[in-house]
């Protein structure tokens, strides 16, 4: 798929067959988040990858949509804070980066012809106990991944116009 496709079919799916995503293309979506770019290239991210069903049904208690760990996969982007590059004023670039290898996550999915819901809607604490993760780990962002069950519409986008200054 071209990338102007993919950015353009890209869409937050809430709907999954149970089809399992093949380890190849798993490898290749987690690939894509390796190779983002961070500040300093510090790459300060950690991926939890879930297909365990008992551990994906402990998350109702963190984002209670069925639809979300009724994927046959959910991966949970976590930042490690002592690693993140910081501005000399202090602000820390750690959320910024983990973002930024989770889209390339999130689009490498669409390439593969699978589908993602970026969500950040959850209570962290209880990721981080029921993923049993150290106290380095802040999870930032989870997504379900799998095949959707249908092609969303498109969504409506600002105009350029509207976003863009020029000066």
């Amino acid at each position: 798929m071209d990338f102007y496709d993919v950015i353009r079919t890209r869409r937050s799916i809430r709907e999954y067959q149970e089809k399992p995503v093949e380890e190849d293309k798993l490898r290749r979506v987690l690939e894509a988040a390796r190779l983002a770019p961070s500040a300093a290239n510090r790459q300060p991210w950690r991926f939890v990858v879930i297909k365990t069903e008992k551990i994906k049904k402990e998350f109702y208690r963190v984002y209670n949509k069925r639809w979300f760990w009724h994927a046959p996969v959910v991966i949970c982007a976590c930042g490690v804070r002592k690693e993140a590059w910081r501005r000399p004023d202090g602000k820390s670039y750690l959320d910024v980066d983990v973002a930024i290898a989770m889209d390339h996550l999130i689009l490498a999915a669409t390439a593969e012809g699978l589908g993602t819901c970026w969500i950040g809607a959850f209570n962290p604490s209880e990721v981080k106990k029921i993923l049993d993760l150290s106290d380095e780990l802040e999870p930032i962002a989870l997504t379900p991944l799998g095949y959707p069950a249908f092609s969303p519409h498109p969504t409506p986008r600002k105009p350029l116009e509207e976003i863009v200054r020029r000066i």
